[in-house]
Order: C-alpha cells, then sequence, then structure tokens
C-alpha cells in the first residue's frame, strides 16, 4: 500500500515557475514507477512526466519537455515536478501516481495509487 500527498500547487503568471512535491508512504517506494498527470476540467487525464523504480530514466510528454523537469529522491520518498516557463494551458490539477510497474507508465490505468491533487493556474 502507498499513500501519496501533494503539494506545491498554486497561482502564477505566465512564465513563472512552481514546484510540486509529491510525498509517498510505504517502505518499497523506489521499487515503484512513479508518474505525474494533470486534469484540466472537462478533459482527460493527460501524462506528463513518468520516472522508473531506479530514478535513471524520465520521460515527458512533449507538450512539457524542455519545460518540466521531474525529480526523484528515495531516501526521502519524495518525487518533484520543476515546472518553468508555465503557460495558461497548464493550468490544471496535477497528481502523482505510483506503479507496480516498475518502469512507469504513460497510461493512467497502469498506476495503483494516486494521490488528492494540487491545483496550478497559470495567469496571461
Amino acid at each position: 500500500q502507498v499513500q501519496l500527498v501533494e503539494s506545491g500547487g498554486g497561482l502564477v503568471q505566465a512564465g513563472g515557475s512552481l514546484r510540486l512535491s509529491c510525498a509517498a508512504s510505504g517502505r518499497t517506494f523506489s521499487r515503484y514507477g512513479m508518474g505525474w498527470f494533470r486534469q484540466a476540467p472537462g478533459k482527460e487525464r493527460e501524462f506528463v512526466a513518468v520516472n522508473r523504480w531506479s530514478g535513471g530514466s524520465t520521460y515527458y510528454a512533449d507538450s512539457v519537455k524542455g519545460r518540466f523537469t521531474m525529480s526523484r529522491d528515495n531516501a526521502k520518498n519524495t518525487v518533484y515536478l520543476q515546472m518553468n516557463s508555465l503557460k495558461p494551458e497548464d493550468t490544471a490539477a496535477y497528481y502523482c501516481a505510483a506503479s507496480p510497474n516498475k518502469y512507469g507508465s504513460s497510461v493512467p490505468s497502469e498506476y495503483a495509487y494516486w494521490g488528492q491533487g494540487t491545483q496550478v493556474t497559470v495567469s496571461s
């Protein structure tokens, strides 16, 4: 069982930055593939980034590549999402998720555990 708690969301102007954190419970955190997803009102949940259990490989959606950076600290059971050069279209609720698939996935249904989400709003 893994419990996830996100934090760090807020209101920021276009071009600004935010860092999201996701704190996980459980002793086997390092074995899980970890992902970030987002969901805007009226839209489906969208893949943002995924990090493999080893922490060695991270993959990003094309829409955030070069602007967002996902990192992972297994010692602290925490993953981060550094978001730079934010755009109004980045406005959404952001969720972290843990997958028993240690390689992670871009598919939401492959994640067994989800946080409650944190709202990011980017004003123009």
